[in-house]
Parts: structure tokens; C-alpha cells; sequence
């Protein structure tokens, strides 16, 4: 591991409730020395174990497993992981399924790799801190791989300081820079970047302005050559956007609309501040209504990404055109 600062207190093999592990590989065979065992562990104790890795990667996996491969569950992560904001709901529903029984559930996964563009790391970097949140009460062991070889040190000292444990040298440590729960339960983060200038922009208050914010968002849209299909998929996920800006932070609130580096984007402010920090990633349950919005822009939307500060809340949303 290239990281500049150290893991942290060595600890033993035992299971804690919740461990939350960074593990780094320069290359195949690391990945799958540090994945075999972690996989076998798991089966040896009749435990439930989901991957969730790119195409190839599980391939790899499989061979080296061997008959032992039927016993996990694969996800690829390039489809599960297209919006970072939908993988924490994936491990929900896996745990949902698995620990009824009182098992320790497992997990392994790798959400970060270097063709993403730096919104979506960015994106993927916030979803790796809310695990923690999410989670931290849970029997689970999630193991989250990061290619030290091919990633930036900037995201692998990131890694250091969203994981509670970090994996290295065949022992797990205490992350030292890790800040504690508390301190990652936020949708905080650094600003978004400004979009280009002479954006189209509406502002918009009551019920009844939502007819123009779907007419502005579609006709920009359409305008960007975003089609059809996926227009209606963003003024869907923007109507609803705009109408938790109208009933739940009160006073005028502001749309703006623009495509840039391949992707339509549609951006919301408002003066209110999101309290939950899990807010859209997990099912709404069926009998409430509480999150459906932000869910269905996480289900709609390519990219969703939230900032929450003093001035109010910030939520931009992505289509590759």
C-alpha cells in the first residue's frame, strides 16, 4: 500500500459485528489472494457471502474458486454500481435476505475504478462513508478493494480515512484516519464544480409552477439531444426533485439545465437543509412516503449527486446523453 499514512493498531482475525475493510492490490494475483481466502472464510462457516466486482474480475474469481464459486452470489459491479448512490440498497437487500438467521453476512466489492470519471469517484467516495452509517449496527463484513497500481493516492488516502479497518500484509488495522461515524454521517463534501456560463436557469416556488419546471427541464433536454425515453426519465426525477424544494425547504428555489463533457445535467437549489444523510438509498418503505423522490432520481438518473450546507441544498442530476 503507497499510502503516506500508516494503518494504524494491528488487530486479530476475530469478527467484530460491523468491519468495513480497505484492501489494496497492485495486481490479478493480489486481488485474488486477498479475496479467495476472505471468500472461504465465509463458506467455511456457512456464512453468505456477495461479490460484487467487474465482469472480468469475476470471472478470475471463479476459476480460482473452483466448485467453490455455485456457493456466492456475483453482482457486476459496472451495472450495480453505474449510480454509486444504488449500491448501499443493494447491500440492504442482500442482508435483508441473508441474516434473518443470526449468520454473519460478507461481502466484497469494489466501487471505485480508474475510468470513472471524478464526479462519479466523488460520488463513490461519499457512498463509502455512508456504508458506515448504514450499517454500522449490522453483523457485516465488507471487504472494498482499491488497485493501488492504477488508482490516484488522493482516492487511496480517501480510502484510509472512509474505512474503519484497513487490510494490508494479511492483517487487518484499525484505520488511523479514520474520523468516526459521526463525523461521515453528512452530505457535506467539497462544492460541485460551476457549469459553464449563459445556463438556462427558472425559478420556482408554489405547486403550480411545477408545469414549467417539467416543460423547462424537457425542452432542454430535448434541445441537448438527450432523446426521448431518457427526457422523460429526467423530468420525471426532476418533478420530483422540485417538488421536496417547494414542500419541504419553503421559499423560492432555482432549476438550471445544461449538457457538458457528455452528460445532460439538471440542478436544483434551495434553502433547505436535508437532514438524513441516507436520504433516496434505501427502499422507502411501502407504507411511507419518506425518501420515495430521492429515490426514484437514484433509480431514474446516471449520477446523483447531493450537497447540503449553510446556504442550502445543492442536488444535481446526470444523463449521459
Amino acid at each position: 500500500m503507497n499510502s503516506s499514512s500508516g494503518p494504524g493498531v494491528l488487530l486479530d482475525n476475530t469478527h467484530d459485528a460491523y468491519r468495513h475493510e480497505a484492501f489494496f492490490y497492485g495486481h490479478l494475483d493480489q486481488l485474488l489472494d486477498g479475496t479467495v481466502e476472505f471468500i472461504r472464510d465465509a463458506l467455511s462457516g456457512d456464512e453468505p457471502i456477495m461479490v460484487a466486482l467487474s465482469a472480468d474480475k469475476i470471472t478470475a474469481l471463479r476459476g480460482a474458486l473452483g466448485a467453490d464459486a455455485d456457493a456466492v452470489l456475483f453482482a457486476d459491479m459496472a451495472e450495480l454500481g453505474r449510480n454509486p448512490g444504488r449500491i448501499i440498497s443493494a447491500w440492504h437487500d442482500f442482508l435483508m435476505g441473508a441474516e434473518a438467521d443470526g449468520r454473519l453476512v460478507h461481502g466484497i466489492g469494489e466501487p471505485i475504478w480508474p475510468e470513472r470519471a471524478a464526479a462519479e469517484i466523488a460520488e463513490c467516495q461519499q457512498h463509502e462513508a455512508l456504508l458506515n452509517v448504514a450499517f454500522g449496527d449490522r453483523s457485516f463484513r465488507l471487504r472494498c478493494l482499491y488497485n493501488e497500481a492504477a488508482l490516484p493516492q488522493c482516492v487511496l488516502d480517501e480510502a484510509l480515512r472512509t474505512h474503519p479497518f484497513v487490510r494490508t500484509h494479511g492483517r487487518s488495522a484499525l484505520s488511523a484516519c479514520y474520523p468516526g461515524d459521526e463525523a461521515l454521517a453528512t452530505l457535506g463534501g467539497d462544492p460541485l464544480p460551476e457549469p459553464p456560463p449563459g445556463i438556462g436557469t427558472l425559478s420556482f416556488q408554489h405547486d403550480d409552477d411545477l408545469g414549467d419546471v417539467r416543460s423547462f427541464v424537457g425542452g432542454m433536454a430535448l434541445q441537448a439531444g438527450l432523446g426521448m425515453a431518457r427526457t422523460h426519465d429526467m423530468v420525471l426525477a426532476a418533478n420530483e426533485m422540485a417538488t421536496n424544494s417547494i414542500r419541504h425547504a419553503g421559499g423560492p428555489a432555482t432549476v438550471r439545465a445544461w449538457s457538458q463533457s457528455g452528460s445532460f445535467m439538471c440542478e436544483f437549489r434551495d434553502g433547505g437543509h436535508i437532514a438524513e444523510p441516507l436520504v433516496g438509498r434505501l427502499r422507502p418503505a411501502a407504507a411511507g412516503n419518506g425518501g420515495r423522490g430521492f429515490w426514484m432520481a437514484y433509480q431514474l438518473c446516471d449520477l446523483v449527486q447531493i450537497r447540503v450546507g449553510d446556504a442550502g441544498n445543492v442536488v444535481r442530476l446526470h444523463l449521459d446523453l
